[in-house]
Parts: C-alpha cells; structure tokens; sequence
C-alpha cells in the first residue's frame, strides 16, 4: 500500500507562543528527522502542512507577514513532495491534501508534527474516517503542558499518553519511528 508521511505545523511559528519551551524539543526532532530521513530514503513521500491563522499582521507569529509560517530551526531540510497551507485543525480541511492523496494513490497515512493534542489527533481522526489508514507516531509529535479548567497542571507526557490511548485501534495504528518506517514496504 502506497504510503505519504505528513509533518503538520513543524513551523517557528510555536517559538513565539508563550507556552513553547524546548525541554522536549530535541528528542522530538530527533524522532521527526529521522523518520522523514527514512521516508525520503525509502521513497516514500512527504508532505508538508504550515499553519496560518489570526490577523495578517507582524506580531501574530501564524500570519505570514511575520516570517514565522516556516519550518521550525532544527527540521531537517527536505524537498517536500506537496506542501499545503491550512487554517483549520485538520490538515484535510479546505487544503487540497485529501485530493492530492488521493490522486497519488496514497492509501496509508504516517502522521507526525506539533501539537500532538490538536493538529495532529485531529488530522488522524478525520484521515481514519475519509477511509485512509493512519500510522501515529507518537515520539514524532511534540506538544506542551497545558492547564486544565480546574486550575491544575496537564503534563505534556500526560496528553500524549492520552492522546495515543484515544487513538490506538480505533483511528490509527500507533507506531514507533522504526515500525513505520518498516510498514512502508508492507
């Protein structure tokens, strides 16, 4: 099954938003290069998803007049095979994506990118229902901590763990970086 690796959102955008931080920032691109390095050396396709959103003005860091709408510093450089621009969570919503997936042939979905919680559980759950299969790679996401309506702490560690739980076998396979590179040949 021919298969396309997405990365959603790896954008400077994040840097300028004042929860980023970079405690996970390296192992998370770690995960992220090498699963693109994998893909662009099996031939599998990549696709790049930036965020846009707000007013087009300097000091909103998701319009494009900022410069921030650009892959983040440490991504490795690739020649994405489509880029699409989205304003919405999901990556297939108003982009064109779905239509150049399909086009392509494309029948599996490796999902990765920032924010785990937002952009990328969303992009797979609408990818699962369009009738794509989706491979989420959990350590190819990044996001941050958060605080919950009550007032306390929701760990970065925690909303990934919960997002993969929500996700595992109902809308995706969960995937290291390694199975999913290996499930491109399957």
């Amino acid at each position: 099954m021919k298969t396309c690796l997405i990365v959603i959102d790896v954008q400077e955008s994040f840097r300028h938003r004042p929860y980023f931080t970079d405690t996970a920032l390296p192992a998370y691109l770690q995960a992220q290069n090498a699963l693109i390095a994998g893909c662009v050396a099996r031939g599998v396709p990549v696709a790049r998803v930036l965020h846009t959103d707000g007013p087009e003005q300097m000091d909103n860091p998701f319009a494009q007049v900022s410069g921030q709408v650009r892959p983040l510093d440490g991504l490795m450089a690739f020649d994405a095979a489509a880029s699409f621009t989205k304003s919405r969570h999901s990556a297939l919503v108003g982009t064109g994506l779905d239509v150049w997936l399909t086009t392509n042939g494309i029948g599996r979905l490796i999902v990765s990118g920032i924010r785990t919680e937002q952009c990328c559980e969303t992009t797979t759950r609408h990818a699962s229902d369009l009738g794509w299969q989706v491979d989420f790679v959990p350590d190819a996401t990044l996001t941050w901590d958060m605080v919950q309506p009550d007032g306390t702490p929701l760990l970065a560690a925690d909303i990934k763990a919960r997002t993969a739980t929500v996700l595992a076998g109902r809308f995706a396979t969960l995937c290291t970086v390694d199975e999913a590179l290996g499930r491109t040949s399957a």
